[in-house]
C-alpha cells in the first residue's frame, strides 16, 4: 500500500530524527561458546557481589539508596542516562530522580534532552523565570519524533525544576541539545541582537530566515522542510552558514556569544535536512552529523556556563560505540567522550520486560500504541541481566573482575527499542558502550499527553 505524500514526507522527516525509519537491522545471535572463555561463561555471581539496589524508580521521595550511584559519577561533568526504550515510564522518572540526587549531591544544575535547542530555550525560560506555559510549550514542540516527550513524567520534571528555582538561588536549567526544530522565537533572538549592535545587517539575516522561518509545530515544520526540493534545502543551508558568520564576525560580548548559539542552532536545522536522506548511503552522514551536533550543543553549554550536566537521551546515542555503526556511524557519546575523557560518565538503562508506547511500523500511518514484550529470551544480555539478585540495581561496569568484563564486552542481542517497532534487537557489549548499568526487571509504558 503506497502512502500518500504528505505522508511520505513525514516518514522521511522521521528516518532523519529516528533509527526506526532506517532499514531494519540485521537480527544478531549470541555468541559460540567457544567465543568466550568457560570463567567467564556466567557473570552472574560477580554482579550479585559488585551491584546496588534500586529501591525505586519513582521521581520523589528518599534518594538515599542513590549514594553509590553518585560516587561512581566521580568529577563527571556531564553524565549520559539512557532508556532502552523512548517511552517506558520507569526510564524517564529515574532519569528524575537521579538528576535529583546529583543536584543535591553533586551540584549538577542542567538536564539536557535529546529536543531541539530551540525547545529548550523556552522551557527554560518557564524552568527559570515562569515565563511561558511549559504545557502548551510541549505541545507545541514535542511533536513529531519528539512527541514521545510530551509526557506527563517530563513535564513533573519541568514542574519539579520551576519549583527548586523559587526557593534556590543556584537555578537549575533545562537544554535542548538537537537540531529537528527552530522556532521563530529563537530566529528573533538573533535578530533582535544583531538590531541592536549592527543594524544593517538585519535584513540580510531576515532574508536568509525566511526559507526556515516557520510557526508550525514541530512535526509539521519538520515534514515540511524535508519536503522541499534538494537543491532548495540545500540554499537554505547556505543561507543560513552565511547568517551565522556574519553573526560570528561581530565584536564579543555575552549577548553575542549566546546570538550566535541561536544563529549556530538554525544552521545545524538546515544543515541536516540539506542531507540527501532518499540515498541510503547519505543518510549514515545525516546520522552521524545530528549526533555530533548533539554533543556539540551540550559540550558548548557546560564549558560556557560551566555547568554539570545530566544529558537524557536513548541508549544509542549516549553509549561510548555505536551497536549500528552502518547507520549510527559515530554517536553522541563517541565525541562526548574524545572531548571529555572520563568526565564524560555514560549510564546505560536496561530491562527484562514490560510496556512501552511507539509507533506502529505495520501501521501505514505510523500510529502510536502500547506495545508489551515478554521476558528476554537466552542468549540476551537482558536474560542474564535478570538473574542477578536484586529486582532493580545498577553496577559500576569498571570494577567488576576480568572474567566478568570479558562476558560483558561480548557482542550480545539487547533490547534497542526507538520511536518505532517492532525492531530487532540490536548486537551490544555492555562493558565496552556504559561505564555504569541500570537494570530493570519490568517497566510500563510513559502517560504521553
Amino acid at each position: 500500500m503506497k502512502r500518500n505524500s504528505r505522508v511520505a514526507a513525514a516518514w522521511a522527516a522521521a528516518a532523519l530524527l529516528s533509527a526506526a525509519a532506517l532499514p531494519a537491522a540485521t537480527a544478531v545471535v549470541a555468541p559460540p561458546h567457544s567465543a568466550v572463555s568457560a570463567a567467564a561463561q556466567n557473570p552472574v555471581p560477580a554482579l550479585n557481589r559488585a551491584a546496588y539496589p534500586l529501591l525505586s524508580t519513582k521521581a520523589a521521595g528518599p534518594v538515599y539508596d542513590l549514594k553509590p550511584l553518585v560516587r561512581m559519577v566521580g568529577d563527571a561533568q556531564v553524565v549520559g542516562i539512557g532508556e532502552a526504550t523512548h517511552n517506558s515510564s520507569e526510564f524517564f522518572t529515574l532519569k528524575h530522580r537521579i538528576f535529583r540526587a546529583l543536584v543535591e549531591q553533586r551540584g549538577f544544575t542542567t538536564f539536557a534532552l535529546e529536543a531541539s535547542w530551540s525547545t529548550g530555550v523556552a522551557l527554560d525560560r518557564y524552568v527559570v523565570h515562569g515565563i511561558g506555559d511549559p504545557r502548551a510549550i510541549m505541545q507545541h514542540e514535542f511533536q513529531g519524533s519528539y512527541e514521545f516527550w510530551n509526557a506527563e513524567e517530563y513535564l513533573d520534571l519541568i514542574e519539579w525544576m520551576r519549583s527548586y528555582n523559587q526557593t534556590h538561588a543556584r537555578k537549575l536549567h533545562f537544554v535542548g541539545d538537537d537540531l529537528g526544530y527552530i522556532s521563530p522565537a529563537t530566529l528573533d533572538l538573533v535578530t533582535a541582537y544583531v538590531g541592536k549592535v549592527r543594524p544593517a545587517l538585519v535584513p540580510q539575516l531576515t532574508s536568509a530566515y525566511a526559507g526556515i522561518r516557520s510557526d508550525a509545530n514541530a512535526a509539521d515544520f519538520l515534514t515540511g522542510l524535508v519536503a522541499k526540493p534538494l537543491a532548495e534545502r540545500q540554499r537554505i543551508e547556505a543561507a543560513t552558514r552565511q547568517a551565522l558568520a556574519a553573526v560570528e564576525s561581530l565584536p564579543k560580548s555575552e549577548a553575542q556569544v549566546w546570538a550566535t548559539q541561536h544563529a549556530r542552532a538554525a544552521w545545524q536545522v538546515a544543515k541536516f535536512v540539506s542531507y540527501d536522506i532518499e540515498d541510503p548511503k547519505v543518510l549514515p552522514s545525516a546520522m552521524r552529523f545530528r549526533d555530533e551536533v548533539m554533543a556539540a550543543n551540550t559540550l558548548w553549554w557546560t564549558r560556557h556556563t560551566g555547568a554539570k550536566v545530566v544529558l537524557g537521551a536513548h541508549n544509542g546515542h549516549i553509549a561510548l560505540t555505536s551497536s549500528m555503526p552502518a547507520e549510527y556511524p559515530k554517536i553522541q557519546g563517541e565525541f562526548l567522550r574524545e572531548q571529555l575523557g572520563k568526565r564524560y560518565v555514560p549510564i546505560g538503562l536496561s530491562f527484562d520486560h514490560g510496556s512501552f508506547n511507539a509507533r506502529d511500523i505495520n501501521d501505514v500511518n505510523g500510529a502510536i500504541r502500547e506495545f508489551t514484550v515478554a521476558p528476554a529470551a537466552a542468549g540476551n544480555n537482558e536474560y542474564t541481566l535478570d538473574k542477578v539478585a536484586y529486582r532493580d540495581y545498577y553496577v559500576d561496569l569498571r570494577t567488576l573482575p576480568r572474567t566478568t568484563k570479558t562476558w560483558l564486552s561480548t557482542e550480545r542481542p539487547t533490547r534497542d527499542i526507538g520511536t518505532a517497532y517492532p525492531w530487532p534487537d540490536s548486537p551490544v557489549a555492555l562493558a565496552a558502550s556504559y561505564d555504569v548499568l541500570i537494570h530493570l526487571n519490568k517497566v510500563t509504558a510513559a502517560h504521553l499527553r
